[in-house]
């Protein structure tokens, strides 16, 4: 089976790989961090460096929230990209294979960052909004609308806040837990060639559509081209429900999706379908 693998595939597989194995040697023999460095960062983060847009497709979440190592991100990415990218390579040849993977990598990274700046912007607004108005229950509004997974553990500070809202100390400690939020929404780092990978199924879907492909969950045939409908559905409703609990860059999945149609639109000429 890897000996069929196609040179830029195999290559993709292995940068990758190398990168997960490094991030983890690196973070548990010397508390390093590569991600703080690689990952993408929104522009406005000190932790931002441009090449970061490339740099961030080859790394993958390595640690997980209880502290142990995680396989699963970089595990479906790989998968992904062995059973879908080789064919797309030997349709198209390594070299537009490769531009198309790096074209939706960036187109991702791309629409991710827009709808961050889209979220990141409201908050400035309202964070500045709350500073004029600082009492108990337009604090309350801001954490509820824009970041309720922090509501709970907020509540007794803002139920003491209420009985003395005009407190300077309260007041003080109100707009540092504003601050620290933003900027915790601000330096959160991206990381995975999902993006890329999503643009890999939607390109399988439209140039061999009616590929069968067997689901494992619920286990069923299904048609590629009615995959790549149903993943990219999931991906719009995940991503506009917004939940906070939620750490998966869905806007990041579209944008790889979204990037490879045009892309494959624009090469429509040169593009054979195969059943």
């Amino acid at each position: 089976m890897f000996s069929n693998l196609t040179p830029v595939v195999k290559n993709l597989l292995l940068l990758n790989v190398i990168m997960y194995v490094l991030s983890l040697i690196a973070y548990l023999t010397a508390q390093i961090n590569l991600t703080d460095y690689l990952g993408l960062h929104y522009f406005e983060s000190p932790n931002f460096r441009p090449y970061q847009y490339v740099s961030h497709m080859f790394m993958h979440a390595f640690i997980g929230p209880d502290g142990g190592i995680v396989f699963f991100h970089i595990l479906f990415n790989m998968l992904a990209l062995f059973m879908f990218g080789r064919s797309l390579e030997m349709v198209w040849g390594p070299r537009r294979f490769f531009i198309y993977y790096v074209v939706t990598g960036l187109g991702a990274a791309f629409l991710h960052t827009f709808v961050n700046w889209l979220e990141i912007r409201q908050i400035q607004m309202d964070l500045a909004t709350l500073h004029n108005n600082m009492n108990p229950e337009t604090f309350q509004l801001f954490i509820n609308h824009h970041f309720p997974q922090y509501s709970k553990g907020l509540m007794e500070f803002i139920m003491r806040w209420s009985d003395d809202p005009a407190s300077a100390e309260a007041i003080s400690v109100a707009r540092s837990y504003a601050e620290e939020m933003y900027d915790v929404k601000v330096n959160i780092p991206t990381v995975g060639a999902s993006g890329a990978v999503f643009g890999v199924l939607l390109a399988f879907g439209m140039i061999f559509p009616n590929t069968q492909l067997m689901l494992l969950i619920p286990p069923m045939p299904i048609k590629a081209k009615y995959m790549v409908i149903i993943y990219g559905a999931i991906e719009l409703y995940l991503g506009v429900s917004a939940s906070p609990d939620d750490n998966v860059a869905h806007f990041a999945h579209l944008g790889g999706m979204i990037f490879g149609f045009i892309l494959i639109k624009y090469w429509n000429k040169s593009i054979t379908r195969y059943n």
